[in-house]
């Protein structure tokens, strides 16, 4: 099968290569999924980077690609929850991905069945981002009636994380490129400032939550519009000790995290927030919670642009570029 490779880190990014290797074996708990599609995230070229090794310590060569649709083609002995030929999606373990592929081996506790609705395109915008939405307001703890600003809401995060918000009573402020506002309001989001004529640190204040998808150049000014006593939740900033302690981490990273996501918190003790960082993991039941919210509501998933699996780098490089219109998606068979 052809498969999408990576051989190992490099700051700068390196183009990954495709090859031919074998069809994974499946474990008892496992089943063997025909990919369709495979979503593109930030997190793919963060992985290139290295910027995750203390998280999730990869070895290589190592296939890539964190989400996926596809149809079950075999199960494992103990896979009793899906049949030969659903059609299902998921996010992969997080220390055993290898979406961009054309078969993949995935424990059947990561997967989900897709709303009927959804195409396998638009069905690869949500596993990752849908669930990093839901990890992310977990942590946050919010109530009807508060307010979340989600940063660059225009983008992929934006189109599963307003309309989720939405869900649990929020008020949604967000901001982005003013082309895109018609498409975000559509969504949910109350409040939306087009970054190109105002700073939102200008227009909102004292919001209860944020949810930060900028990272470090952002990260003070998001602090500012975070009301006292509030929370913020990032997915590009850097993992702290709160993070090394809720994931069970030993004394060794529990003492890196805190050194690393020092800054951070020293941020947030000024006014009394609190900074946490999410690293999305796999979550099947989750999921399909999340999916009878898709289908009942018919949320829309937000396609950007579709590229084949030989063209997998210039993938990676329009999402690296930013300013996306939705998820860049690879296609891998039909």
């Amino acid at each position: 099968m052809k498969a999408a490779i990576l051989e190992g880190y490099r700051k700068g990014g390196r183009e990954l290569i495709v090859k031919d290797i074998p069809v994974p074996e499946i474990g008892a708990h496992e089943i063997l999924v025909k990919i369709k599609t495979a979503g593109v995230n930030p997190l793919d070229n963060m992985i290139v980077r290295g910027d995750v090794k203390l998280i999730v310590p990869y070895r290589f060569p190592l296939v890539m690609g964190n989400e996926f649709v596809g149809t079950v083609t075999k199960r494992g002995k103990a896979a009793t929850r899906f049949s030969v030929g659903e059609r299902v999606y998921g996010r992969m373990p997080l220390g055993k991905i290898g979406a961009f592929a054309e078969y993949a081996a995935v424990d059947q506790a990561a997967v989900a069945r897709v709303p009927a609705y959804l195409s396998d395109a638009e069905a690869a915008c949500v596993p990752l981002t849908a669930l990093t939405a839901i990890q992310a307001f977990a942590l946050m703890q919010p109530k009807p009636g508060q307010s979340v600003f989600i940063s660059g809401g225009t983008g992929s995060l934006g189109a599963m994380a307003i309309p989720v918000a939405k869900r649990l009573g929020l008020t949604v402020l967000t901001n982005g490129s003013g082309d895109e506002e018609a498409r975000v309001r559509a969504l949910g989001a109350d409040v939306f400032v087009d970054y190109r004529k105002q700073d939102f640190a200008d227009v909102i204040s004292d919001v209860d939550f944020v949810l930060d998808t900028l990272g470090d150049r952002a990260l003070p000014k998001e602090f500012q519009v975070l009301r006292q006593g509030g929370r913020l939740v990032s997915l590009r900033g850097v993992p702290n000790a709160e993070f090394a302690v809720r994931n069970g981490m030993g004394a060794m990273h529990r003492l890196l995290f805190r050194f690393a996501g020092r800054k951070y918190d020293a941020m947030a003790a000024k006014r009394n927030q609190n900074y946490y960082f999410v690293f999305v993991h796999e979550d099947g039941a989750g999921l399909e919670k999340l999916s009878e919210m898709f289908a009942d509501k018919q949320i829309e998933a937000s396609v950007d642009e579709v590229y084949c699996l030989d063209d997998v780098n210039k993938a990676l490089q329009k999402v690296a570029a930013g300013r996306s219109k939705g998820k860049t998606v690879l296609k891998i068979s039909d």
